[in-house]
């Protein structure tokens, strides 16, 4: 059975991925894709972090049982029940989920983990996650953290951080800017975030799809190129709600709210469907050069506001929290948003930097030309 390979790198972290399902190695490419370096290699020539993968019923019924066979405990994990057994002994950590029918067998101490189940979405997927995973292991290790922001990338690697708490309009700045004023896209909600030696901030891409109400795709006039694409046979990120694909295949341009959680249901969009669909180019890093405070009024006219915001404890990730995905397999070996001393030294910077409130309406030309004005790029 040919085995199929690509090596995922950013910032000295590395990670490679192996199946026999090109399938789960052709999502890993895609998902990561420009964010993070991503290539073809020699399934059994590189050392370091690893991830094997199996689509195969009966590896995942043998995975399964065994770690039934041993003491385990509930826990969960990516939203799922998870049976998790710690082999203290060997440092093996076996564990299954049986409602995604997917079993796991880390070794953390040698950079190991594999992947089995019963459909390749599923482990395609689950591995693309646990591939970011282990990258994240390795950038926190070495002085990253973890900041919610959305970021856009200028000239020069100058980048633009948009914060605030959800809903506040992170995405809608950054998309406004990238949209309208060809900025690169690096992040739509969370970016990895580190002091240089220059006594700036550098920046990198948290590589996930992206999660766009319905109002804010009509905003930025993409409802109907979204429309068009679906009508031939492309397809969004498939954690998209059904509903939400229905919408949009009807020209819907208004929030979708669900049915039993009461909450807005949004497009998500694949990484690589930013340039290939809506023009948007991506970015790989930069340094951040300026913080924007946004807050969005729909009947707003775009402006400038004052502001004694900065950023503090609760922009930055911590895993005890926050993270939907805690370290159950051994894979980062430090709190989930970094070290508390590489977060001080990351806000102590930016606090240095310019920070700009403004309020944003549902005129995305409007907000975008008030904001490459505010950050200088008009």
């Amino acid at each position: 059975m040919t085995n199929h390979a690509v090596r995922l790198e950013s910032a000295g972290a590395a990670v490679t991925v192996v199946s026999a399902e090109e399938a789960v190695t052709a999502w890993a490419t895609r998902y990561f894709g420009t964010w993070w370096h991503t290539a073809e290699t020699d399934p059994a020539g590189r050392s370091g972090p690893r991830i094997t993968a199996r689509v195969d019923p009966q590896v995942y019924e043998d995975s399964a049982y065994l770690v039934t066979r041993e003491p385990y405990r509930n826990t969960t994990y990516a939203g799922a029940p998870l049976l998790l057994a710690a082999d203290v002994s060997s440092g093996v950590i076996r564990a299954v989920s049986p409602w995604a029918r997917i079993a796991y067998r880390s070794e953390p101490g040698a950079g190991s983990l594999e992947v089995s189940g019963c459909h390749t979405k599923d482990i395609a997927t689950a591995t693309a996650r646990l591939a970011r995973e282990m990258m994240r292991g390795q950038l926190l290790r070495d002085g990253w953290a973890v900041l919610h922001a959305s970021a856009v990338v200028g000239e020069n690697g100058r980048t633009v951080l948009t914060l605030g708490s959800k809903g506040a309009g992170k995405t809608t700045a950054a998309l406004a800017l990238a949209a309208r004023h060809g900025l690169g896209l690096l992040a739509n909600d969370r970016v990895f975030v580190r002091a240089n030696v220059g006594g700036g901030v550098d920046v990198l891409p948290w590589p996930s799809a992206a999660a766009l109400g319905l109002g804010l795709l009509s905003g930025l006039g993409w409802t109907g190129i979204v429309q068009e694409r679906l009508e031939a046979g492309e397809r969004l990120h498939p954690t998209q709600s059904n509903q939400v694909t229905l919408a949009l295949l009807a020209g819907y341009r208004k929030p979708v709210w669900g049915e039993e959680t009461g909450a807005e249901l949004k497009a998500q969009v694949w990484p690589d469907q930013f340039p290939s669909w809506f023009g948007v180019p991506l970015a790989a890093e930069g340094v951040a050069a300026a913080l924007v405070f946004p807050r969005v009024e729909a009947s707003a006219a775009p402006a400038v506001e004052e502001t004694s915001r900065t950023v503090g404890d609760g922009d930055f990730m911590i895993g005890r929290t926050e993270d939907r995905y805690p370290d159950v397999f051994g894979l980062l070996g430090v709190d989930g948003g970094g070290t508390e001393g590489a977060r001080r030294s990351v806000a102590r910077l930016l606090a240095g930097l310019p920070h700009h409130a403004v309020v944003l309406g549902h005129d995305a030309t409007a907000n975008a030309d008030l904001l490459a004005k505010v950050i200088g790029c008009a």
